[in-house]
C-alpha cells in the first residue's frame, strides 16, 4: 500500500474516534472476516492477536514472530478500503521505531500495545517503562508522518485476584500512557464491571477501549458508562465458533 493511502486511512481513523461514541471496531483475523465486517457497514476494523493466532494454528502471547504477523496482516489490510488497526501484543521484542515502521509498511494505521511482556517470561512492564514505550511509538509515528492511532493496553486488572484492589495503580498507568502520547487506553477484563468502567473512563480525557461480546453485551450500556471505543478481542471468533458447532452438530456422524 502506498504511503499516501496509509496516511489518509490514519487520518480517517482519528476522525472516526470523534464521530462515533463509542466507535466499534470489529476484531477480525483473516480476509473473509475483514470483508464481512466491512460489508456490514463498519467504518474501521482491528485485527486481534488471539484470533489471528488461532486462525493460523499458532499460539497467542507472541507465538508468532513480528515478521510472521506482518505477513499475515498485509493481505487482510489490503482486502478492505477502510482503516485497520493491528494488535501487536507487547511489541515482539522490537524497538518502538521498528514496530511502527513495520506496521506502516503493510498499511496498518493503528496498534494495540500491552504491558505483559510475553517474550520476557510474561512479566508486566512498570508504569514508566510502559509509558516510555508508548512515547517511543508516538515519536516514531510522528517522524514517519503517519498519525498512527496508539491504543495503550494494561493487563493489571487481568492479572489481579481482586481487580478493584488495583484500580488506583491502573489509573496511574492509564494517565501515564495518556501523557506519553497514547490516543486511547485499554484496561482489559473489566467489561462486565460497571463501577470499574465508570472509574477509568472518568480518570482520563482520551477514549477508553472496552472489550465486548457481540451478543451478550449491549452497546448503549457502554455508551452510558463513558466507553468511547469498543473491540471484541477473541469474543467474536469464539461466538462464531459456538454457532458453527451448533449448525454442524446435526450433521456429525
Amino acid at each position: 500500500m502506498d504511503l499516501h493511502t496509509t496516511v489518509e486511512r490514519a487520518r480517517r481513523l482519528t476522525k472516526l474516534h470523534s464521530e462515533y461514541k463509542p466507535l466499534v471496531l470489529p476484531t477480525v483475523w483473516d480476509v473473509w472476516s475483514a470483508r464481512t465486517a466491512a460489508d456490514a457497514g463498519f467504518p474501521a476494523l482491528t485485527i486481534g492477536s488471539h484470533p489471528l493466532a488461532d486462525s493460523r494454528g499458532a499460539a497467542d502471547h507472541e507465538g508468532q514472530t513480528f515478521e510472521e504477523v506482518l505477513a499475515a496482516v498485509r493481505p487482510i489490510i489490503a482486502a478492505v478500503d477502510i482503516p485497520v488497526s493491528v494488535d501487536l501484543e507487547a511489541g515482539y521484542g522490537q524497538e518502538p521505531a521498528d514496530l511502527v515502521a513495520g506496521l506502516i509498511e503493510v498499511g496498518g494505521v493503528g496498534l494495540n500495545l500491552e504491558d505483559t511482556v510475553h517474550s520476557d517470561g510474561g512479566r508486566v512492564r512498570g508504569t514508566q517503562e510502559h509509558a516510555d514505550y508508548i512515547a517511543g511509538l508516538r515519536a516514531a509515528a510522528d517522524k514517519a508522518g503517519v498519525p498512527v492511532w496508539v491504543n495503550g493496553r494494561t493487563d493489571l486488572f487481568l492479572h489481579a485476584e481482586n481487580p478493584a484492589a488495583v484500580l488506583d495503580e491502573a489509573v496511574e498507568r492509564l494517565r501515564a500512557m495518556e501523557q506519553a502520547g497514547a490516543d486511547s487506553v485499554y484496561p482489559v477484563r473489566i467489561q462486565d464491571d460497571d463501577d470499574l468502567l465508570t472509574a477509568v473512563t472518568g480518570a482520563v480525557s482520551i477514549p477508553v477501549n472496552s472489550t465486548a461480546h457481540p451478543v451478550k453485551h449491549d452497546l448503549d450500556r457502554f455508551r452510558r458508562l463513558g466507553v468511547r471505543r469498543v473491540t471484541y478481542g477473541p469474543l467474536l471468533q469464539l461466538a462464531l465458533t459456538d454457532t458453527m458447532k451448533d449448525m454442524l452438530k446435526p450433521w456429525a456422524p
